[in-house]
This record gives structure tokens, sequence and C-alpha cells, in this order.
């Protein structure tokens, strides 16, 4: 129990720690299975803090594409909180060439972008293994790309705009795709 403050008594601790295990070790541990292909993210900042969703998810990869910020990158570093260190990453010169990459290894690939026929990410089947392309914020994914996907997903939005900062995307997207993953299996990845 914390001591108490300003006259308040809590009965919980908050957690304010990485885990406990050696880099080595952790770099044992099984990943989940879900990449995320980043087609010319513009910012830094974004990238480093999908490294760092993409770190708490513990996926098998980021693929970053065309003119995405890559390591090393100083903003992306500080961003980052370090991450780039631990999440596998792979360049490529463009997302057609990672998508083709992830197809050639069976993986099926969606990518998040309003279209006309995008389907809504909570009302849709996920697969035993994903990877979600993520465009920047002002021309979207490659409609190439887009054509190679065998899914396109949005998040339905509310507001005037008719998108969402990329890494907050990104972990909806993630986080949903764990979620319908592991209740499709049950063997999803837990902290460790």
């Amino acid at each position: 129990m914390r001591p108490p403050k300003d006259g308040m008594e809590t009965d919980f601790e908050v957690r304010c720690f990485d885990l406990n295990i050696p880099l080595g070790e952790y770099e044992k541990l099984p990943k989940n299975p879900l990449w995320f292909v980043l087609d010319n993210l513009r910012s830094a900042f974004n990238v480093g803090s999908i490294f760092r969703l993409g770190d708490i998810l513990r996926v098998k990869g980021l693929l970053l594409c065309g003119n995405t910020a890559a390591p090393p990158h100083q903003r992306l570093r500080k961003t980052s909180m370090g991450t780039v260190d631990v999440v596998p990453w792979q360049r490529f010169d463009n997302a057609i060439d990672a998508i083709r990459h992830l197809k050639e290894r069976n993986v099926p690939v969606w990518a998040a972008e309003t279209t006309t026929a995008s389907k809504p990410y909570n009302r849709i089947r996920y697969p035993r293994e994903l990877a979600i392309v993520l465009g920047n914020e002002a021309l979207g994914v490659n409609s190439e790309a887009l054509r190679l996907c065998e899914e396109i997903i949005e998040i339905p939005t509310f507001g005037f705009k008719n998108s969402m900062n990329v890494a907050s995307a990104a972990a909806v997207l993630g986080y949903k795709a764990l979620e319908m993953m592991q209740s499709e299996s049950g063997d999803v990845e837990k902290r460790c």
C-alpha cells in the first residue's frame, strides 16, 4: 500500500519498471504474430511511437518502407525510448516490396485506409497471423500497395477529420488484432 498523499490512501502501486531480464533473454521470448508495414511515414516521432508500441505488443517486426525514418535517427531513438534496439525491423525501398516479402512467407496483409471498400476494424475476423500496412497522414497507403492487400480496414471516425494520428491508429489496430488472435487461438504471448 502506498503511503497517504494529501490525505488520500491508495490500495495500489503504480508499476514503473521495465522487464527485469537480460536483453539476450528477452530477444528469445516468442513474438506475437503481428507486423506493421510503415509506408512513407514522414514523422520520426510517429515512427518512434510505433517502435514503442511494437515493443509493448511484442510484434514479430516493423517493415520500414520508402522515406520512413529508420535507425539510426536521433528523434526516432529518443521517441522510441530505446526500443529500436529490441524491436525487429527491416528496411524496404517501398511498401510493395515489403508486402511481397510477407506474402512469400504466407503472412496475410491488410491495409488501414479509409476507402469505399474498407471494412470496420472491429467487425471483421482476424487471421492467426497478420501484417497491417499504415500510410502517412497526408497521402495514405500507396494505391498499388492497397491492391496487393487481402483486406482494407478502417477505424470509424466521428469528427470533422476522417483519420487519426498514425501511431494512435497503430495502437487501436494492434491491440484489436492481438485480442482477436487470442480469442481465436488462446496462444498470444503475454508479458513473459
